[in-house]
């Protein structure tokens, strides 16, 4: 039944695709093929020859897609790329499906990515899911290969590296995940190098940092329902370097440039947390599951971007979690699918009126976001109450 549901799924969500309004497969005809037909034909190579939005190794799926491209076209071959890299992962998750964890765990994957709908699919973030998944579930006992597979997804999209910080946190043989990161890095640097683009090699980074505030973040709703409301100087514009839509107001600057520390710093907090928990003797089971959800909301949260992909970075820390205790998650969980609905009721069904500013449709990203936050607060939580079982676990120990 899973793996019936399995292709059921990925079908209807490639067909609504084609579907939806406002373009959700949008993505990946407007740029992921002209840029990989562009590296293919011996054209510009971006990330290479020019400064890029994304690291290097996102080149490499929109490469692979045409692959199946023969088939179908282009967007039919990203979807069979799509689903034959989330198959493998599946697989992982499902195992001989005689665990209910790992039974909950596949079925909430499959109703996220339909209740997601076809921009969980049709985007780069797509492909880094699976190699999350797997990278994941490898942490504890094949930890340079779970290194690997999570270095390679944060170089086609920088999120996974949360992922990545958390396992150095939590993982005991932290050394192998810090070897696989290096060894991912340094070789991807040297053939960057090599091919010329030694100049692009970080572009990805200042690319972020010079972003102004996605219509969709958390930070943009003050600016958003200003503009609902009709006040003067606030507004939401399209960016074409970017292809988003911002949004603009009073002091609007500031706050772009304070965004990007603050970030930096609520990350740091909250591995300052994990890791002092992890010194005070907390397992990987009851340590991981929280910390990397936290790292991944935080990223969210305190983020100038928030495109409605996004939404499946979840998926790869509430696997492992619901996969190793699904009785403690599964409410979390439950919450992540109606965020996930949330998110395919603005983009793409609501998304014309959103750029509107009219006040349904804020009022839906409005709640999304505050849904998406109170999570946030919720996981925290679970990280902070790992330390005290922690606590209690090295006074018994000291007793014998």
């Amino acid at each position: 039944m899973l793996w019936v549901a399995f292709v059921v799924v990925h079908a209807v969500v490639a067909i609504l695709g084609f579907v939806w309004p406002s373009q959700p497969m949008g993505d990946v005809y407007f740029v992921y093929e002209p840029w990989s037909l562009s590296a293919l034909n011996g054209g510009a190579i971006v990330g290479v020859t020019e400064a890029w939005v994304y690291p290097q190794w996102a080149l490499v799926p929109m490469v692979l897609a045409h692959g199946f491209a023969w088939i179908a076209g282009y967007e039919v071959g990203w979807a069979l790329l799509v689903t034959g890299a989330n198959a493998l992962a599946f697989a992982m998750v499902v195992g001989r499906a005689r665990s209910v964890g790992r039974v909950s765990a596949a079925w909430f994957w499959l109703a996220f990515i339909l209740l997601l709908g076809p921009v969980g699919m049709y985007r780069l973030d797509a492909i880094t899911v699976p190699l999350a998944v797997a990278g994941c579930l490898w942490l504890v006992g094949r930890p340079f290969v779970a290194s690997l597979l999570l270095s390679v997804a944060t170089w086609m999209k920088v999120w996974p590296a949360a992922l990545l910080a958390a396992a150095v946190v939590a993982v005991r043989r932290r050394a192998l995940i810090v070897a696989g990161a290096l060894v991912v890095s340094g070789c991807t640097l040297v053939v960057v190098a090599l091919a010329g683009g030694a100049a692009h090699a970080f572009g990805f980074i200042s690319g972020q940092t010079e972003r102004g505030l996605q219509l969709e973040a958390p930070v943009s709703m003050y600016y958003l329902w200003r503009a609902v409301a009709g006040i003067e100087g606030s507004f939401i514009f399209y960016d074409p370097d970017i292809l988003t839509f911002q949004v603009t107001g009073p002091q609007v600057d500031p706050v772009i440039a304070l965004m990007t520390p603050l970030l930096a710093i609520v990350v740091l907090a909250i591995c300052g947390v994990g890791a002092f928990a992890a010194w005070r003797g907390a397992h990987f089971v009851t340590l991981f599951p929280p910390l990397a959800i936290s790292l991944v909301l935080a990223l969210w949260a305190v983020n100038k971007v928030g495109s409605p992909q996004f939404l499946t970075w979840l998926i790869a820390p509430i696997v492992l979690a619901l996969v190793v205790d699904h009785r403690r998650w599964r409410g979390f969980a439950v919450t992540a699918l109606v965020a996930a609905g949330l998110t395919q009721i603005i983009y793409p069904l609501l998304y014309d009126q959103l750029l509107l500013a009219q006040p349904v449709a804020a009022a839906v990203l409005t709640a999304r976001n505050l849904l998406m936050i109170g999570m946030l607060g919720w996981a925290l939580a679970r990280l902070v109450r790992v330390l005290w079982p922690a606590r209690r676990t090295r006074l018994l120990e000291s007793t014998h």
